[in-house]
């Protein structure tokens, strides 16, 4: 007999499947990670299927079944999606925001409470527009390595745990390191930089605000570096992440958002 369940998750990607369905995955605060059936949603009737886009906060009531579960209702909680959408850093950023929560929960039904905290506050900080985009992408990449246990050092020597400040970072090494334990091919940050990472880290708005241009390229460059190399793989939204001040773009500065690559968290073709 099929067993019902009900849990809140955010919506990570979808794929088509058969003429009307789809596959959803999600990741939920009960029960992590889930792929479910969604029967109908692709048909112009559906009454539910925009419920079940990328960036909506939904409530799901689904049945286990032989392979996938399926989605019986769908309630939204939270509509991120028309404001993250609406505006290309913050759907770029998003972008990268689900496909990092995708790839850092990677077994199915396997409890991830704090990724799927972090998520939220982050997307719902995009939707919001309070914000740089930018800033909340490098502020959850840096808390969902800490809670992966690939949080970069920044204070003491990854190497040694000799006090800092240091001046050389490595990403192979885990951080910051000491002259002594400092390898080939680490580079040196500025300390504004180091300085900027540990705010973002630590939710210290205050200075990540009042940091500059240069200074958040330098840190979302290292951040990046960190991620992909522990990941072991290369994120595909990652390069294409629109890193532009909101000020400059309300300057007026050009830009076409439709280019070809456009990254997305659908595999439908």
């Amino acid at each position: 007999m099929a067993q019902l369940y009900r849990d809140t998750g955010m919506v990570l990607r979808v794929q088509k499947l058969g003429e009307a369905d789809r596959i959803i995955t999600l990741l939920t605060k009960q029960r992590g990670k889930i792929r479910v059936v969604a029967k109908g949603v692709r048909r112009t009737r559906s009454r539910w299927g925009a419920r079940l886009e990328p960036f909506n906060h939904v409530d799901v009531q689904c049945y286990t079944g032989r392979t996938l579960d399926v989605v019986t209702q769908a309630q939204t909680v939270d509509a991120f999606a028309p404001a993250v959408v609406a505006d290309w850093s913050a759907y770029s950023c998003g972008c990268a925001i689900l496909e990092t929560a995708d790839r850092l929960v990677s077994e199915e039904g396997e409890p991830a409470l704090r990724v799927y905290l972090l998520l939220l506050g982050a997307t719902r900080a995009l939707a919001d527009g309070v914000r740089e985009p930018a800033l909340v992408l490098d502020a959850f990449l840096l808390r969902a390595m800490s809670h992966a246990g690939w949080a970069p050092s920044l204070s003491d020597c990854a190497r040694c745990a000799t006090p800092g400040p240091h001046r050389a970072f490595t990403v192979a090494g885990g951080g910051m390191v000491c002259p002594r334990c400092r390898p080939p091919g680490s580079v040196t940050p500025a300390a504004e930089t180091v300085a900027l990472l540990e705010a973002l880290l630590h939710g210290d708005w205050a200075t990540a605000d009042a940091s500059g241009a240069p200074t958040r390229r330098e840190a979302s460059g290292l951040v990046a570096a960190h991620l992909q190399w522990h990941l072991e793989r290369q994120l595909r939204s990652l390069p294409l992440v629109d890193r532009r001040s909101a000020r400059r773009a309300a300057a007026g500065a050009r830009y076409d958002p439709v280019i070809e690559g456009t990254p997305s968290p659908s595999t439908e073709r």
